[in-house]
């Protein structure tokens, strides 16, 4: 539904010309849920502005549908107006002098396609019942929540039924509690409308909760890309595993690779030896970093002599989470960070035996 090819934006500034997107190239099946996700200034936003035709790529293609709308080879840039997207915009862009029913159905009234009054009363009517604002349609947009702001700006998007919704960081003005109920809406929301949808974030948990596939960016570029769990658990590279969630690091090198694919081989470390999952075809003395997420980390009360991969420690800060406990040991001149129980009993400066489950670690290159 969306296809991206080979697409690049350069920008000139006081200090020279600047590439904000590098070469991306991806494609959203019909009905996806697609995330760009990573820091600010990586191109997820520029890339999201590309396809809705709001920036002028410098080259590359994309296609939205059956239809090109916009290539460098053939000279075709259609404007945003004419490209069958809906757009949130990070700050809503909600008209302050409308109330809430007028609001949805400007673009309605305004836009290329003619509606008749009684359909535009029946689209509006039917986005607004969609994000639950049915019973406020004659409020005056100043007097909505935050929440309630965002849920409009959808409405807006999607009163028009477009083929392709586009979210640039929706989310990002709310407060935590409200953002966790949101993303759960507007997640079964596209689901249940079937629309293809391209959504951008730095905000880790969402891109994993809402997302059926998730792109990491980094200096223009997609770095990885994959279902969330595949991201989340088998990074290719050290910026995506440090982006995405908590992950502790143990610098090793190899010293005997697994014989089969997907076996685990053994690293040697400042630590010790540790056993873990490695790259395909990693040979012996290959120089890696071993990542292991804090919440696979168990306690031992003893370092058994028949069990890998334990590790002494000296605890240096316990901090009570809720839900949690956020632990950080010292393992000989590094910190290792553990997620525990909050009915464990832990205090500052006992020593504890850290058990690091070889199939839970996985080496990646240096």
């Amino acid at each position: 539904m969306i296809r991206i090819e080979n697409l690049h934006m350069r920008y000139r500034s006081a200090q020279g010309e600047v590439d904000a997107v590098r070469g991306v190239s991806l494609q959203v099946a019909e009905g996806q849920f697609y995330t760009l996700l990573g820091p600010s200034g990586c191109g997820k936003t520029t890339t999201l502005r590309c396809v809705a035709g709001l920036e002028k790529p410098t080259s590359g293609e994309i296609g939205i549908g059956d239809h090109i709308v916009f290539s460098s080879r053939q000279a075709i840039h259609v404007p945003a107006h004419r490209r069958d997207v809906g757009m949130v915009f990070q700050s809503y862009a909600i008209w302050p002098h409308l109330n809430v029913f007028d609001n949805v159905a400007l673009p309605l009234r305004e836009g290329k396609k003619s509606y008749s009054g009684k359909e535009i009363e029946e689209k509006v009517r039917g986005a607004l019942h969609l994000v639950k604002l049915g019973d406020l349609e004659k409020r005056p947009a100043p007097f909505l929540s935050g929440g309630q702001q965002q849920r409009l700006a959808l409405a807006r998007a999607l009163a028009r039924e477009p083929h392709v919704l586009l979210l640039d960081e929706p989310l990002s003005n709310l407060d935590a509690k409200l953002r966790e109920e949101t993303r759960l809406e507007i997640c079964d929301l596209v689901k249940q409308l079937g629309i293809t949808t391209l959504y951008v974030t730095h905000d880790q948990i969402e891109a994993l909760v809402m997302s059926d596939v998730v792109a990491v960016m980094s200096m223009g570029v997609i770095v990885q890309e994959g279902p969330p769990k595949e991201i989340y658990q088998s990074p290719r590279e050290r910026f995506v595993a440090d982006f995405i969630g908590m992950a502790n690091f143990i610098e090793g090198s190899v010293e005997s690779p697994g014989e089969e694919n997907g076996a685990t081989g053994q690293v040697k470390t400042a630590s010790g030896r540790l056993r873990c999952l490695l790259p395909s075809g990693s040979a012996c003395g290959d120089s890696v970093l071993i990542l292991v997420r804090p919440e696979d980390i168990t306690l031992c009360h003893d370092r058994s002599t028949t069990q890998e991969n334990v590790l002494p420690g000296r605890v240096e800060i316990v901090a009570f989470m809720g839900d949690s406990l956020d632990c950080q040991v010292m393992v000989d001149s590094q910190i290792v960070r553990m997620k525990l129980h909050p009915d464990v009993d832990l205090s500052r400066g006992q020593k504890v035996w850290l058990y690091l489950p070889p199939q839970r670690c996985r080496a990646i290159r240096r």
